[in-house]
């Protein structure tokens, strides 16, 4: 069975065909919009992806889910097989761009890179 995942806004870059997609439902703690996390539930696979224009979808298969409204408010992740995203950095150098989109003020508090000599 499969099921179509609609967003307001873009995809995650990251995201490809053959990720698993995860959800749990939300609440409200201390005036925050809260994730349950002890409720993370797999929904299914990735099996097609659009990123068009003010269209932004899913398509999952294999999924099982008996309350589909549950998924209005829900908090919606995903993983990466660990067969597949296994290595690091490959190569001699990385590129690396950080964009603030916003007209506030924005600090970036670390950057972290992990390296090692592959050969000699």
């Amino acid at each position: 069975m499969k099921i179509i995942l609609e967003f307001e806004n873009k995809l995650n870059h990251s995201l490809q065909v053959g990720d698993t997609i995860w959800y749990t439902t939300t609440g409200h703690a201390g005036g925050y919009e809260t994730a349950d996390s002890s409720g993370v539930i797999k929904l299914g696979r990735v099996e097609e992806l659009s990123n068009q224009y003010r269209a932004h979808t899913i398509t999952v298969s294999n999924y099982i889910l008996t309350d589909s409204p549950a998924l209005a408010n829900a908090f919606i992740m995903f993983s990466k097989s660990n067969n597949v995203n296994a290595s690091s950095l490959v190569g001699y150098y990385a590129n690396a761009r950080f964009e603030n989109n916003s007209k506030e003020k924005a600090e970036l508090f670390s950057v972290g890179s992990e390296i090692y000599e592959s050969s000699k």
